[in-house]
């Protein structure tokens, strides 16, 4: 079954900033925040949502077809995609555009800052729903306003569940927007801060949000996430990185655990161990698509983690 992901792709330019932010940013002057951090350390990866989510799946053994739109410079990213055995048959090149960009800094507690050029990302409306009629399962996430809009709306339409993954793209909805995703949607899933914003938006609470949907689902870094599910909670741990290197594209790798999860009709314990443990495989190495475990390593990984099989 082959799981379609709308979203963005796009180049990450990582940054390394050997401070902390708090250091240098004074609360009492931010109304004339003039900063310049030294970053000693760059480099450019492989990026964006929806690439980051089908790399993840692939690893899992999923069948990812990523929906985006890249621009004049995507030479280098489709050639990727085509050594990785993901099909960029409905990946769209737009003439006269960069593909998106995303320049993040990161300090040493691991917070970003982060710049966003989205090119080619705000044609992605031009991509239908329709033109991947092999889809069982999707996704709609980070992408150009009207694409994630539009997609929300032909998922629905042709009857094929997805989920709604709002992320950074949130603050570009109102309430009444939000709330109608929501109801177009079967699933959920946001990140602690995204979860307020939401609440604030639609004026909302989390569990009222939860009825519009059969599970939303909240992140909360190492603190673990929960699942909101048929009226109850289901709190699921943190699982333990073997180490801290760079939380760029976690999300992602948690988001593809509860794709598959989901498609193989795995229980919401388990489907949220799984992704918790892919955004942990993920912090242990740079960028978002460079940690490369195979079925088996993550299966004895969920393994010590949880004390129980996975497949």
């Amino acid at each position: 079954m082959s799981t379609l992901i709308c979203g963005s792709i796009a180049y990450d330019s990582i940054m390394v900033f050997h401070d902390r932010f708090r250091n240098h940013i004074l609360p009492e002057q931010l109304h004339i925040l003039n900063v310049s951090f030294f970053v000693p350390e760059m480099r450019r990866e492989f990026g964006g949502c929806a690439g980051n989510i089908a790399y993840n799946l692939k690893l899992l053994g999923g069948d990812p077809l990523i929906m985006a739109t890249v621009g004049d410079d995507a030479a280098p990213y489709l050639q990727r995609l085509d050594a990785l055995g993901l099909p960029r048959t409905h990946v769209t090149e737009v003439p006269g555009t960069f593909t998106a960009q995303a320049f993040i800094t990161t300090d040493l507690d691991d917070n970003q800052i982060t710049a966003f050029h989205p090119g080619a990302m705000i044609h992605s409306h031009v991509n239908r729903v329709d033109q991947a009629p092999g889809a069982r399962l999707g996704i709609v996430s980070p992408d150009g306003r009207d694409g994630m809009l539009e997609h929300s709306r032909q998922f629905a339409e042709a009857g094929i569940p997805f989920v709604f993954d709002p992320g950074q793209g949130l603050p570009m909805f109102n309430g009444e927007e939000l709330l109608g995703c929501l109801q177009l949607a079967d699933y959920c899933t946001v990140n602690d801060y995204e979860a307020r914003l939401l609440c604030e938006r639609t004026g909302r609470s989390i569990e009222s949000l939860a009825g519009e949907v059969k599970a939303l689902i909240v992140t909360r870094g190492g603190e673990g996430s929960e699942i909101h599910t048929d009226g109850r909670r289901i709190d699921i741990p943190a699982a333990t990185p073997t180490a801290i290197e760079d939380p760029t594209g976690c999300g992602d790798a948690y988001r593809a655990g509860l794709l598959y999860g989901i498609e193989h009709g795995m229980e919401w314990e388990r489907s949220g161990r799984l992704a918790s443990l892919m955004g942990a495989l993920k912090i242990a190495s740079r960028g978002g698509q460079n940690h490369t475990p195979g079925r088996d390593e993550i299966a004895d990984a969920y393994r010590s983690a949880f004390g129980s099989t996975l497949w």
